[in-house]
């Protein structure tokens, strides 16, 4: 009998914490006619002149903390709580400075914009990192992006991403449109309707795109099933049909990825492309900027639109991030405040709606296709 009153306690106690774990757990679903409504709605950016400018740029932070099975009991947490709990391991020290610069862009926008700067930032926050700071009780962090969703649409654009920062070559093929379909319930359930209506680019984990021509139509699919517009794509993903690299009109401004699987179906998407380089000394130092200033116009279908330089980079890891891009993100809107230069910055999807109200349509851009001599699939081919 002892074995049993045993038996029964500990079972109680897995039933209480598996309970429990379920309750705490990430909702990875929701009502998905509610994001198809929010969807539907306009949300066009206003619509900028691009008399005068030659050139943009748009930069982009990607934030993450992944969720591990860390807890008291071993419920699932997010390293950043981790990181809290045991500031003696590794960097582990740095948990206040990242959960720092997970808000910071709500006090450096507002600032800007009470200085009479127009400044721009896109930003991509994984599943885990939204829910993870939910977990925690982080109000301050998560008040400053309310801040930014609900008083700075047009200087700050959301990217969507999966939901758990899954890498596509790696994720079941069925899963794809769930993890990208999670991060939309866990983004509508946090800032609602209306700011999901906004959420129009894309960014993948990693930046990478898949080899395999079934893999990449499954990515691109779905991305147009759940309402994507347009995601960024790495320079050294996609290359001519000849073999070659890219030009500079197609680095430096909007392409059409064609995948095609190996039935023959097709899915389109437009990409701006990010072009190579170290991506968080590039962005932490506003680089775009100052290489925008040495580009000119280029022409599509005989009509002239700015060239954009465009950049992606981790929005807390190393020094660079932590300590060089608050001192330097500033100084580009400060010098386009105070002279006319024929730059400006855009988000992605304000630089597109800039460039279709001059009269170009998705059609008139290159357009990619898979690569012929790769074995078992695609290299993406822009010509």
């Amino acid at each position: 009998m002892a074995y049993d009153r045993n038996y029964l306690c500990r079972y109680q106690q897995m039933q209480t914490m598996l309970s429990s774990s379920i309750d705490s757990l990430p909702k990875f679903w929701g009502d998905s006619e509610a994001i198809q409504a929010a969807q539907a709605q306009v949300s066009t950016p206003r619509p900028r002149s691009l008399d005068g400018v030659r050139s943009g740029f748009a930069c982009a932070l990607h934030m993450h903390q992944p969720t591990i099975p860390a807890g008291h009991h071993g419920e699932l947490i997010s390293n950043l709580q981790h990181m809290f709990e045991h500031p003696n391991d590794g960097d582990n020290h740095n948990a206040g400075v990242f959960a720092h610069c997970y808000g910071r862009m709500g006090e450096l926008i507002p600032q800007l914009v009470a200085e009479g700067c127009n400044p721009r930032i896109m930003l991509d926050y994984s599943g885990n990192l939204l829910w993870g700071l939910q977990q925690m009780g982080r109000e301050d962090v998560l008040g400053l992006l309310g801040r930014l969703v609900a008083s700075h649409s047009e200087q700050v654009e959301w990217l969507g991403t999966m939901w758990s920062h899954a890498v596509a070559s790696s994720t079941p093929i069925p899963d794809l449109k769930l993890q990208i379909r999670a991060w939309q319930f866990q983004f509508l359930s946090m800032f609602g309707a209306e700011a999901l209506g906004r959420v129009k680019g894309f960014s993948p984990p990693e930046m990478h795109l898949p080899n395999h021509p079934d893999q990449l139509y499954a990515y691109v699919k779905a991305l147009r099933d759940c309402g994507y517009e347009w995601l960024l794509v790495q320079e050294h993903s996609v290359e001519q049909l000849n073999g070659q690299g890219l030009t500079d009109d197609q680095r430096y401004g909007p392409n059409l990825l064609v995948a095609r699987s190996s039935t023959g179906e097709t899915a389109t998407i437009v990409a701006l492309v990010k072009t190579q380089g170290s991506d968080t000394k590039l962005v932490a130092q506003m680089q775009p900027y100052y290489e925008a200033k040495g580009r000119d116009r280029l022409t599509l279908n005989n009509i002239a639109i700015p060239s954009l330089v465009s950049q992606i980079a981790d929005g807390e890891n190393g020094g660079v991030m932590m300590n060089e891009f608050p001192r330097d993100y500033p100084r580009p809107w400060y010098e386009m405040r105070d002279g006319n230069s024929g730059v400006t910055g855009f988000n992605g999807t304000e630089y597109l709606a800039a460039i279709a109200n001059l009269g170009l349509k998705e059609t008139d851009f290159p357009k990619s296709n898979r690569l012929a001599n790769i074995e078992f699939g695609s290299g993406l081919v822009m010509w």
